[in-house]
């Protein structure tokens, strides 16, 4: 029984020590380099080798030694690895796996996170917006702009006031039609204001306070040589109160928001009214003009010659 293991055993044995020969003619480098000069390279490295293993006192058959020899000459027992291709490059990335994992998978993550938020949220919220902004430029303006002028017909008893009106809303539902906002938007802001300046009703009174202007002049820039003379006022509701008005001035072409401004009057009324002040400091006629309801303009009942200025 013990014969037949050893049998049995002997080749696993010889070629165990078949690649130590091998690897004993692979670190040598010396040896092998010498050896290969020489013309009967088989035999003579066989030699060599029975020497070195003589020396460590290991007994090494010569049908051994000439097995390493003629395996080492086949690269037999050599290990060469592979140098590309597909699997190779793939069999790479699997064992590196470890290095570049983590990091692969949060930008996937993140690709995913932004693929999905911009198709499925970003996008449909755009088109919902999209869809709402139409819908309240080409529906709902052109709807208060329809209430807004049934207002000034109600309210005005000037027919050029509901023409211009009416005309402001043509403008404005054209420019709604076309999805242009800023246009409807600015259709309505003017209607708003024509239908304000109709509701409005107050008197216009000269200033009369200590410490207050009551007339100024000016020169105007385009001709130095004219003087322009203004009559201080305010506009007084019903109810006792200083208005706001929204006042151009002339002389900057810009619109003001003022609670007093200057109405350019002749040189004469402007004289009257300053010696009706210096009478006895009061100014008995200091009502400029009335505004009353559903009317558009003031009407005056001293002689005014139209300019406005809200500074000087």
């Amino acid at each position: 029984m013990n014969k037949t293991k050893a049998n049995k055993a002997a080749p696993l044995d010889e070629v165990m020590l078949a690649m130590d020969v091998v690897d004993t003619l692979r670190h040598s480098e010396k040896l092998v380099a010498r050896e290969l000069s020489e013309e009967d390279r088989a035999s003579a490295l066989t030699e060599r080798l029975r020497e070195v293993y003589r020396q460590q006192g290991i007994d090494v058959p010569d049908r051994i030694l000439q097995e390493g020899v003629a395996a080492l000459n086949e690269a037999r027992f050599a290990y060469s690895p592979p140098s590309g291709g597909l699997g190779y490059w793939l069999a790479r990335l699997y064992v590196s796996r470890g290095r570049w994992g983590k990091n692969f998978l949060s930008i996937a993550l993140a690709v995913i996170i932004v693929f999905t938020g911009y198709n499925f949220v970003y996008k449909p919220f755009v088109a919902g917006q999209s869809a709402a902004e139409i819908e309240q430029v080409q529906v709902e303006l052109p709807a208060q702009m329809d209430a807004l002028l049934a207002q000034i017909k109600s309210v005005s008893k000037v027919e050029s006031a509901v023409i211009s009106a009416q005309e402001t809303l043509e403008r404005g539902k054209a420019a709604a039609a076309a999805s242009d906002k800023a246009r409807a938007e600015q259709a309505i802001e003017d209607m708003t204001s024509t239908l304000a300046q109709l509701q409005a009703e107050y008197r216009l009174q000269i200033v009369n306070r200590e410490g207050a202007d009551t007339g100024v002049w000016t020169y105007p820039e385009v001709n130095q040589d004219v003087r322009n003379y203004y009559i201080v006022v305010e506009a007084i509701g019903s109810d006792g109160s200083v208005q706001t008005r929204n006042i151009v001035n002339e002389e900057t072409g810009e619109t003001e928001e003022v609670d007093q401004w200057g109405v350019r009057v002749s040189e004469v009324v402007f004289n009257g009214v300053r010696d009706d002040k210096l009478d006895d400091g009061i100014i008995q006629n200091n009502i400029l003009g009335l505004k009353q309801f559903g009317y558009t303009d003031v009407d005056y009942v001293i002689s005014v010659l139209g300019g406005e200025i809200t500074q000087w």
